[in-house]
């Protein structure tokens, strides 16, 4: 399987040991920790700073955030060495610009996606974030994501020019047909999941991560 055809994996929410043990055991490539005062998954970037020390090489920490002050982003970001930027809230470009350094350290700025027929122009949102190295797709949800909501994949554009992540509802049922229908869609593919492998909220079940990470790679078969 070629470095193109490969679906990178990113497990999200983690809060303990266990988890992020199960995550790099099934091969992810990410792991993703909660920034957001308002999450059940939040934890403190001394907690991810403990729990990114179990890390292997090459797996990525990923901080998610919310409309968090530059400061706050760069101070937590300086606790998690090696540690990329999630933007899930309404950060216009310049202010992922100016938590990053800008743009040195790498982040990824997340849509998201009207769950119903509202328009939303995917094209001029990834030509806007230019500088984010990937869009992350998520269903537009009250409280920013984690919800376990998909959104219809069918309504993306045919053809968008950037790195996408795939988000939002994301099981070990569907995740193959997400990838199907999505990847011909982008330059490449991720997938991020939270809830889909959860017991409950910040919880997650080893079992489902392998089943998750399983789906995944059927995916990448049917497409190589």
């Amino acid at each position: 399987m070629s470095a193109a055809n490969r679906t990178r994996i990113k497990i999200c929410g983690l809060t303990r040991e266990q988890d992020v043990d199960a995550a790099v055991a099934a091969g992810a490539d990410a792991v993703g920790f909660v920034m957001y005062e308002k999450s059940p998954r939040l934890i403190s970037p001394e907690r991810a700073a403990e729990l990114t020390r179990r890390l292997p090489p090459f797996v990525t920490p990923v901080l998610l955030f919310v409309n968090a002050p530059a400061a706050q982003v760069m101070a937590a970001c300086e606790r998690v060495p090696g540690s990329a930027v999630q933007f899930h809230g309404d950060e216009t470009p310049d202010e992922c610009l100016a938590a990053t350094a800008g743009g040195r350290r790498p982040f990824m700025r997340a849509a998201r996606i009207p769950l119903d027929d509202t328009p939303f122009d995917l094209l001029k949102f990834a030509s806007d974030h230019a500088s984010a190295r990937a869009i992350l797709l998520d269903a537009h949800v009250e409280g920013y994501g984690g919800a376990g909501k998909a959104f219809n994949w069918s309504r993306l554009p045919p053809s968008v020019n950037c790195h996408l992540v795939l988000s939002g509802g994301l099981t070990p049922a569907n995740v193959t047909d997400g990838i199907v229908q999505v990847r011909p869609r982008c330059k490449t593919l991720a997938v991020d999941v939270s809830s889909g492998v959860e017991i409950s909220k910040g919880i997650k079940d080893p079992e489902k991560i392998n089943r998750f990470v399983a789906a995944v790679r059927a995916a990448d078969a049917l497409l190589a």
